[in-house]
C-alpha cells in the first residue's frame, strides 16, 4: 500500500497542538468527536493513518489527562446500535472504558445526559458502580440552547452536578453522536468559573479538515460518510470575516457558533474564539505526505459509500435522499461506479459464468474471483481461492476435500430451515480451523489471513450480514451490487 499520510508525524504535531491549547487555560475541556478507536474511515481515506491513532494520542497525553464519557439516556432506553460494530451504545461505552483503563488512561466518570426517568439507566449505573466508575445525571435544560440567560445560570448549567477533576486536560467523549458532549463540557466550564478556575473549551474532530480545499476528496468523503445526517461542508464565514482566510467546517458547527460563542463569553466574561474553526485543534493536513495518494484513496471511499448506500436503499435501510446526496458529491468530482475496478471484474465474471460472483483485489493489483456453487457460497469460494493464491498453493490442491464439504452440507441441509444450504464463509473458516490441526498447509494458510487486510472486494449481489461481518473482521473493504 502506498502511504499518503505519516502517522508518527501526526502523533507528534497533534500532541504539540493540544498541549499548546492546554497552556492557554488553567484547565482545558476537549470535546473529542468521531471514533475513539478503530477509526477505519480515516485509515481508508488517509493511507498510512493507523486506526488506533487517537488512543495513541491519548496515551502520549495520559499523565495530564482524564476522560469523561457521555451517553444519552434515550439511546440507552432504545438500545441504540452502532451499525459499524453491531453493538449497542451502552456496550460500546463499556468497551471503550475497558480499553482506556487497560492502557492506564484515567476514566473519571460517565455522564448520562437527557435523563427524564428512563428506567433502563439504572442498569448501566449498576454496571459502572461495579467497575468503580462514577456516574452523573444531566437532565434537559428548558430553553436549550437559545435561552442563554437561563442556560448560564444556577437554574441551567448550575443544576447539573459538578464533576471533580484533577488533571489539566479533560477529554469529553462518547460512544456515538448526539450524546451531549458539548453540553457536558460547557456545564463543567460554568462550574469551574464559579470556583475561580479559568477553564477553556476546544474541539478535536478529524473531519472535515479545515485547511484542505472545500472540494478536496478527503473532505468530500466525510460528507459521503455522513450522508445519513445531512452534514454539509461549508466555508467558515466567521473565519473568513475575522482573518480573511478560507477554512472548511460543517453546517451544524457554523450555524450554532453564534450561540456557542455567546455562551462561552457569558461564562468566561471574554471572547476567546472568533470562529468555529478557531475552536478546533486539527493538524491532519500537516501530515499528508503524498496528496495524490490521499486523493485517490478518498475518491475510492466515496465510490464505496455510494455502493453501500445503494444496497442499503434496496433493503429499505437508507433513504432516497442519502443516495442523491452522494450522487451529487460524485458528480462534483467526476466519479462513477465504473471506476471501481474490482466491481467491473465481478460483473463481467458473472456474465461469463452465469453465477453470482464475488471478486477481491489484492495489494499487487491481481483480482481473484469465487462463484456460487451447490456446496459453497460465492464468498466462501472466493476466500478459498484467494487463500490459495496468497499462499502459492496449486489449483489441483484442495484446502477442503469434497468429502468434508459434502458432509457439512448434508448436516446443514438436515438441520437448517433455509432453502439454500451452501456453506457460508464463517462455516468454511471453521472447517479450515478444524482441519488445520492435522494439515500443516491449512495451518500456514490461516496464519496469512491478515494479508487480506485492506483488500477491495465486490459482490454481484447483496450478501448476508453474517458473511459481511466476517469479511469486515478480516479488514476487507466490501461493496455489493444493489440486488437481493
Amino acid at each position: 500500500m502506498k502511504k499518503g499520510f505519516d502517522s508518527e508525524l501526526y502523533l507528534k504535531v497533534q500532541t504539540e497542538k493540544i498541549k499548546e491549547r492546554i497552556n492557554m487555560f488553567d484547565k482545558l475541556y476537549l470535546e473529542f468527536g468521531g471514533k475513539l478507536i478503530d477509526d477505519f474511515h480515516a485509515s481508508r481515506v488517509l493511507p498510512g493513518f493507523e486506526p488506533d491513532n487517537k488512543i495513541k494520542l491519548l496515551e502520549r497525553l495520559k499523565e495530564d489527562l482524564e476522560v469523561i464519557f457521555c451517553i444519552n439516556a434515550n439511546d440507552i432506553e432504545k438500545s441504540k446500535m452502532r451499525e459499524d460494530y453491531g453493538i449497542s451504545y451502552e456496550m460500546e461505552l463499556l468497551r471503550l472504558i475497558d480499553n482506556l483503563c487497560s492502557l492506564g488512561i484515567s476514566v473519571n466518570s460517565v455522564v448520562i445526559t437527557m435523563y427524564t426517568g428512563q428506567k433502563t439507566v439504572k442498569h448501566l449505573e449498576n454496571i459502572l458502580q461495579e467497575k468503580n466508575i462514577k456516574s452523573y445525571i444531566h437532565k434537559p435544560i428548558e430553553g436549550y440552547p437559545n435561552d442563554i440567560e437561563l442556560i448560564v445560570s444556577d437554574q441551567g448549567y448550575g443544576q447539573n452536578p459538578y464533576i471533580e477533576t484533577t488533571k489539566k486536560l479533560v477529554v469529553v467523549t462518547a460512544p456515538g453522536p448526539n450524546s451531549g458532549k458539548l453540553a457536558t463540557a460547557l456545564s463543567q466550564l460554568y462550574h469551574e468559573y464559579k470556583r475561580g478556575v479559568q477553564a477553556g473549551y476546544a474541539k478535536f474532530e478529524t473531519f472535515p479538515v479545515w485547511d484542505l480545499n472545500l472540494m478536496h476528496p478527503v473532505n468530500v468523503a466525510y460528507e459521503a460518510a455522513t450522508a445519513d445526517l445531512g452534514d454539509v461542508n461549508m466555508i467558515d464565514s466567521f473565519h473568513l470575516e475575522a482573518y480573511n482566510k478560507n477554512a472548511v467546517n460543517y453546517n451544524r458547527d457554523i450555524s450554532t457558533f453564534p450561540i456557542l460563542k455567546n455562551i462561552l463569553t457569558k461564562i468566561s466574561g471574554k471572547v476567546i474564539y472568533q470562529s468555529p474553526t478557531d475552536m478546533g485543534v486539527n493538524t491532519i493536513s500537516k501530515c499528508i505526505v503524498d496528496d495524490n495518494v490521499v486523493r485517490e484513496a478518498a475518491n475510492m471511499e466515496i465510490i464505496r459509500r455510494y455502493y453501500n448506500v445503494l444496497s442499503n436503499y434496496k433493503q429499505e435501510l437508507s433513504s432516497k435522499e442519502e443516495v442523491e446526496r452522494i450522487e451529487i458529491l460524485m458528480n462534483r468530482l467526476n466519479l462513477s461506479k465504473e471506476m471501481r475496478k474490482v466491481a467491473q471484474v465481478a460483473l463481467s465474471t458473472k456474465k461469463e459464468k452465469g453465477q453470482e460472483v464475488i471478486a477481491i483485489e489484492l495489494e499487487n493489483g491481481k483480482i481473484i474471483t469465487g462463484k456460487q456453487s451447490k456446496l459453497l457460497s460465492a464468498t466462501s469460494a472466493m476466500l478459498i481461492n484467494v487463500l490459495k493464491e496468497i499462499n502459492n498453493i496449486p489449483d489441483d490442491v484442495h484446502l477442503l476435500s469434497s468429502d468434508i464439504l459434502e458432509k457439512i452440507f448434508e448436516i446443514k441441509k438436515n438441520t437448517s430451515y433455509k432453502t439454500s444450504y451452501c456453506l457460508n464463509v464463517q462455516e468454511v473458516l471453521i472447517a479450515l480451523s478444524v482441519c488445520s490441526g492435522i494439515n500443516p498447509i491449512i495451518e500456514k494458510t490461516l496464519k496469512n489471513l491478515e494479508l487480506l487486510k485492506g483488500a477491495e472486494a465486490h459482490a454481484t449481489y447483496i450478501i448476508e450480514n453474517s458473511e459481511k461481518n466476517v469479511l469486515k473482521s478480516l479488514g476487507i473493504n466490501l461493496t455489493c451490487e444493489a440486488r437481493l
